[in-house]
């Protein structure tokens, strides 16, 4: 048996898929809420600055990766319009999709948005068919990171954008110690006290912890054929975006 994590729990790769996936059918509902209590809503910014320096050119196709409930989805093709981008968002949990489309719904986005299930590391889609692969939050509750970047770099254009957003490795001591006691002894309780699953977010915290740093991203990234490979810290490192190309 291959070890792998879930959270700080040592497990086999095929129950870590099936934990994650329970945790985000779990917490599906309240996700939004959930982003604003392991970022203290900061996260709003963070996804406004990624998705601003996206390199969207005209009639692109954008694969937004881990994206159930359509939050960057909604965010490109609201301030893209004059570009008329088609986004495919993928999730692994079908209840993470069911409220994406509702969403979709109630802001009247129905035109260039498709919406399927499928996992990270088997994407469903052919070789060379998308110009930007995004993922935002879901690249550390993937189980096989290096398959999940062969498959990005797969389904990319030559030429085309990898650009990742994700919790990281924080770089200042003193603010390091400072999350480090409000994640593992604040958010769990938050999350008990708000969503009533104090389990699933005890999981998100330990999985950032366990989630490769910048370096180790970047590294891995290269390993996979990407060139061009950068990274922008956000708070002194609590997130972290990654950028790629595919030669």
């Amino acid at each position: 048996m291959i070890q792998n994590f879930f959270g700080f729990q040592s497990t086999s790769p095929e129950e870590r898929t099936r934990r994650v996936k329970e945790v985000f059918t779990s917490v599906a509902s309240k996700y939004d809420i959930m982003n604003d209590l392991m970022s203290l809503g900061i996260h709003r910014y963070w996804k406004s600055s990624f998705i601003s320096n996206l390199p969207i050119k005209l009639h692109d196709r954008i694969l937004d990766v881990a994206g159930g409930t359509g939050d960057i989805a909604f965010k490109i093709l609201e301030s893209y319009p004059h570009l008329n981008p088609a986004v495919t968002v993928c999730d692994l949990t079908p209840s993470m999709v069911h409220v994406g489309r509702e969403r979709a719904l109630d802001r009247g986005l129905i035109h260039n948005l498709d919406w399927t299930c499928g996992n990270a590391e088997q994407l469903p889609f052919p070789d060379n068919s998308y110009d930007i692969y995004t993922i935002s939050f879901g690249m550390r509750n993937v189980t096989h990171l290096t398959q999940a970047l062969t498959e990005a770099y797969r389904i990319l254009k030559p030429g085309g954008r990898f650009v990742c957003l994700e919790f990281s490795k924080v770089q200042l001591p003193l603010l390091e110690k400072i999350y480090d006691r409000y994640s593992f002894e604040v958010l769990p309780w938050l999350g008990d006290l708000v969503a009533k699953d104090r389990a699933s977010y005890q999981y998100l915290v330990e999985s950032i912890r366990r989630f490769p740093e910048q370096e180790q991203f970047a590294t891995l990234l290269k390993s996979s054929g990407f060139v061009d490979v950068h990274w922008k810290n956000f708070l002194g490192g609590v997130s972290c975006i990654h950028s790629a190309f595919k030669k």
